[in-house]
C-alpha cells in the first residue's frame, strides 16, 4: 500500500541563514534514503518546509513495505568450503550461520566460476523492509548528514543527551493518517504538532499527511513552505512600496533571512528623520539591512527616503506600537551612524595613513602601512604603462586603506572603500581620486563592476597584485578548496580588469613591478612565474563560464599569454576557426608536426631552397614564404580571426606534402632541411594558438 508520507521535527528557533539549506538538505537526504530502500522510486518528488521552528518533508505517495528483492551472493571459495571427500566443511557451516542461512544445505548452493576460482554461491529471496525499519534508517542518516553550522548539546526532559542544532521538542511521522513508530533525537513519533508561537493556541493533531501544510495555515496560523513564505512577503513588500511611491533597495540576501525569522509575515510601513539622510546612504542601508533587518525604500532614481519596510512575525489590526518600537531603536543605530560620521570628518584621511603602521597585514609582510606604500608605488608605475596621472594614481594608492582606521568602517567593515571615497571628497582630494579609492576594491564578487577610469583600474590591479605577490610569494598559495587569503578572487580580479578593459598591460611584467616592492628575502623569487601559470588557471575557469569550449581554450592557454586583453580575441577566432572545413586537417597536421620536431634535436633555423627535392616540399615552402609576412602582418594588427583565415589556405600543400614527402630522409641535409620547413610551417600555424591542440 502506498500513502503520502510526512516526517516532521519541531524545534527551538532555528539558525536564519542556514534553514533554507538545513531544510533542503533535511528533505533530500531523507527521500534518498527512503529510495536507496526501495520505499519510493529513484526520481520521487518531494516538498520540503522549513520554518524557524521546524524542519519537514511530504513525499505524495510511499510504500508501507518495499517488495521483495531476488539476491545472488557469493558464499564462499569451494577450495576452502567443501573437504577432499566432498563434504562441508566448518569453515562453510559458519559462514551460512553469519550469512542467516544456516538451514541451507551444500545442494541448494550454485558452483560457479568467481574469476579464476569456482565459488559457491547463494540465490534467494530477501523480504522487502517495512516503512518504520526503512525510514528509521533515513531519518538518523538525514539528521547525522545536515549540515549544522554549530551544534548544540542539551538534554531531553528524560535525561537522554541529545547534539544538535537546536533543541528538538516535537517528532511528527504519518504515513497517510497512521502514526509510524520511529524515533530521533530522544523523541518518539506521533501526530501532534505546534503552529505559531503567538497566533496558535495549543498543539495541532494533524489528520492525515497530505493536510499537514492546510492544517498549519488554518489552524496555526503557519506558511510551511520557504518558498511560498518568501514569495508571500515579496509580493507584500513590493505592495507597500508601491503605496508610498517607492521602490526596495536590492535585497535579495535580506529576503531569504528575514523568510527564516517569521513563520507568518506581515509587512508594516516606518519612517525615520530626513536629517539622517545627510550621512551617506550605504551608511544607513547597511545599518537597516544587518542590524535590524529592515528593507529601505529609495526613489527612482535610487535615492534613500526616510521610509522603512518591517517584515513582522505577529499579524495585529493596529501595529502602531510595533511601529513605534522598531522606528525608535533604527533611530539610535542612525544616530550611532552619524556620530561616527561626523567624528571620522574632523580628521583627513592623509592624516589616519601613519595609523596604519599599527595595523599589521602579515607577520611576514610587514604592516598596512607598509602595504599602502608598495601600492602607491605599484599604482603610479601601472598608470604610467597607461598614460594616466601618475601622481593622482599615486595619491589614490596612498589613501586607499586609510579608512581602515575609522570609527565607521571599524562598525561597518563592508563600507571600506566606500567610506574612503565619501571622507577624501570631504577633504578636498580630486574625485578621481576619491573614485579610485572605493573602486579598487573591484571586482569584489563575480559579476561585480569594475573601475570605471584608468586611475581606479591602476589602483585596484596595485592592491590585488600585492596581494597575490605578497602572500603567494610566503608559501600560502590556495590549497583545495581553502582560500583564507582570498587569492583566487584577486586573481580573477586582475584578469577581469584587465580583459574587459581591454588594458595593453603585459600580466608577466605587472608580476615582475609588483614583487620588486618587497625585499628580495620577503618573497619566493619564482613569484612573478608561479603566479603567471596560477593566474593563467584562473584564467580557463574565467572563460569557460564565458560560454568557450576546453579545447579551444587550451589551443590557446597553451601558449601562455602574457597580453590579457588579447586572450578573448585570440580565444574567439580559434572558436571561428573550427567552424571552418580546412581545421580538422590543418590542427591533425600541426599535432604530427609537433611530434615529429619533439624526437628531432638541432633544427636549421630557416630552410633552404637549394635543398628543396620534391614538388610537393617545394611547393609547401612557396606557400609558407609567402603567407609569413601576411599572417604576421595580421597578427600584429590583432586581426586573429583574418590570420586563420588566410592560414586554412594552407590546407593542401600541408595535405599534399605528408603525402608525397618522407620528411626523415636518409641524407642529413635533406632531412634537416625538411625538419626546418616543417619548423618553420609550425611557427606559422601557431602565431595565433597552439592549433594541435585542436586535433582529436
Amino acid at each position: 500500500m502506498s500513502a503520502p508520507l510526512l516526517v516532521e521535527l519541531f524545534t527551538e528557533e532555528l539558525p536564519p541563514k542556514a534553514l533554507n539549506a538545513i531544510g533542503n538538505a533535511f528533505a533530500r537526504s531523507i527521500t534518498e534514503g527512503l529510495a536507496q530502500r526501495s520505499l519510493v522510486g529513484g526520481d520521487a518528488a518531494f516538498t520540503a518546509y522549513a520554518t524557524p521552528r521546524r524542519l519537514a518533508v511530504l513525499l505524495p505517495q510511499v510504500r508501507a513495505k518495499a517488495p521483495d528483492q531476488p539476491r545472488r551472493e557469493k558464499v564462499l571459495p569451494v577450495t576452502v568450503a567443501i573437504d577432499a571427500n566432498g563434504q562441508p566443511t566448518q569453515a562453510l557451516a559458519k559462514k551460512l550461520a553469519a550469512l542467516g542461512a544456516s538451514n541451507v544445505a551444500l545442494a541448494d548452493l550454485e558452483r560457479a566460476l568467481d574469476g579464476k576460482q569456482e565459488s559457491l554461491f547463494r540465490s534467494y529471496v530477501a523480504p522487502g523492509i517495512t516503512l518504520a525499519e526503512g525510514l528509521q534508517q533515513a531519518l538518523t542518516d538525514a539528521i547525522a548528514k545536515l549540515p549544522i553550522p554549530k551544534v548544540m548539546r542539551y538534554q531531553t526532559p528524560e535525561g537522554v543527551d541529545v547534539q544538535f542544532v537546536r533543541p528538538a521538542h516535537r517528532l511528527v511521522a504519518l504515513h497517510g493518517a497512521e502514526v509510524v513508530p520511529v524515533e530521533a533525537l530522544g523523541l518518539k513519533a506521533g501526530r501532534e504538532t505546534l503552529g505559531h508561537r503567538f497566533l496558535s493556541a495549543g498543539s495541532i493533531r494533524l489528520v492525515a499527511a497530505d493536510q499537514y501544510s492546510r492544517q498549519l495555515r488554518e489552524d496555526g496560523s503557519v506558511i510551511a513552505s520557504f518558498d511560498d513564505r518568501r514569495a508571500a512577503i515579496r509580493e507584500s513588500l513590493a505592495a507597500a512600496a508601491a503605496s508610498h511611491q517607492a521602490k526596495l533597495a536590492e535585497s535579495d540576501a535580506l529576503l531569504d533571512e528575514v523568510t527564516a525569522l517569521v513563520e507568518f509575515p506581515v509587512v508594516y510601513a516606518g519612517t525615520f528623520d530626513s536629517a539622517f539622510l545627510a550621512v551617506p546612504q550605504e551608511c544607513l542601508i547597511l545599518s537597516m539591512k544587518q542590524h535590524q533587518k529592515y528593507f529601505p525604500l529609495v526613489d527612482s532614481a535610487g535615492k534613500l527616503l526616510p521610509k522603512f519596510l518591517i517584515v513582522s512575525n505577529l499579524k495585529t489590526d493596529d501595529p502602531t506600537n510595533i511601529v513605534r518600537g522598531n522606528e525608535r531603536v533604527l533611530r539610535a543605530r542612525l544616530a550611532d551612524a552619524k556620530f561616527f560620521f561626523d567624528q571620522d570628518r574632523k580628521q583627513p584621511l592623509d592624516a589616519r595613513v601613519e595609523k596604519l603602521g599599527a595595523v599589521v597585514y602579515h607577520n611576514k609582510l610587514g604592516s598596512q602601512l607598509q602595504r599602502v606604500q608598495r601600492i602607491s608605488r605599484l599604482a603610479g608605475e601601472i598608470a604610467g604603462l597607461l598614460r594616466a596621472d601618475v601622481d593622482q594614481a599615486e595619491r589614490a594608492g596612498r589613501l586607499a586603506k586609510a579608512d581602515l582606521v575609522t570609527d565607521m568602517v571599524g562598525e561597518f567593515p563592508e563600507l571600506q572603500g566606500t567610506m574612503g571615497m565619501y571622507y577624501a571628497r570631504h577633504d578636498g582630494e580630486a574625485d578621481v581620486v576619491a573614485r579610485a579609492i572605493e573602486a579598487h576594491y573591484h571586482p569584489r564578487f563575480a559579476n561585480d563592476t569594475l573601475p570605471e577610469d584608468n586611475i581606479g583600474a591602476a589602483v585596484a590591479l596595485a592592491d590585488k597584485l600585492d596581494t597575490l605577490t605578497g602572500i603567494y610569494g610566503i608559501g600560502l598559495a590556495p590549497t583545495g578548496d581553502k582560500d583564507p587569503f582570498g587569492l583566487r578572487r584577486a586573481a580573477l580580479g586582475v584578469l577581469r580588469i584587465l580583459a574587459e578593459k581591454q588594458l595593453p598591460l603585459d600580466l608577466k611584467h605587472l608580476l615582475q613591478l609588483a614583487r620588486a616592492k618587497f625585499a628580495t628575502e620577503a618573497v619566493a623569487e619564482s613569484v612573478a612565474v608561479d603566479l603567471h601559470g596560477f593566474m593563467l588557471e584562473r584564467l580557463r575557469g574565467y572563460l569557460r563560464e564565458r560560454g568557450f569550449d576546453a579545447s579551444t581554450i587550451d589551443a590557446v592557454i597553451a601558449q601562455q599569454p602574457t597580453r590579457i586583453d588579447l586572450v578573448i580575441p585570440r580565444v574567439e577566432a580559434v572558436r571561428a576557426f573550427l567552424a571552418m572545413p580546412e581545421a580538422a586537417s590543418l590542427a591533425a597536421a600541426n599535432k604530427r608536426i609537433r611530434n615529429i620536431l619533439k624526437k628531432t634535436d638541432a633544427v636549421p633555423p630557416e630552410p633552404e631552397s637549394g635543398l628543396l627535392q620534391e614538388p610537393a616540399e617545394k611547393a609547401l615552402f612557396t606557400a609558407v614564404t609567402e603567407l609569413a609576412p601576411k599572417v604576421g602582418s595580421l597578427v600584429s594588427a590583432e586581426a586573429y580571426a583574418d590570420a586563420l583565415k588566410l592560414l586554412a589556405g594552407a590546407r593542401q600543400p600541408v595535405d599534399t606534402f605528408f603525402d608525397q614527402v618522407m620528411v626523415m630522409a636518409d641524407e642529413p641535409l635533406i632531412r634537416q632541411n625538411r625538419l626546418a620547413l616543417l619548423a618553420k610551417l609550425d611557427r606559422l600555424m601557431n602565431a595565433v594558438a597552439d592549433i594541435s591542440r585542436l586535433a582529436t
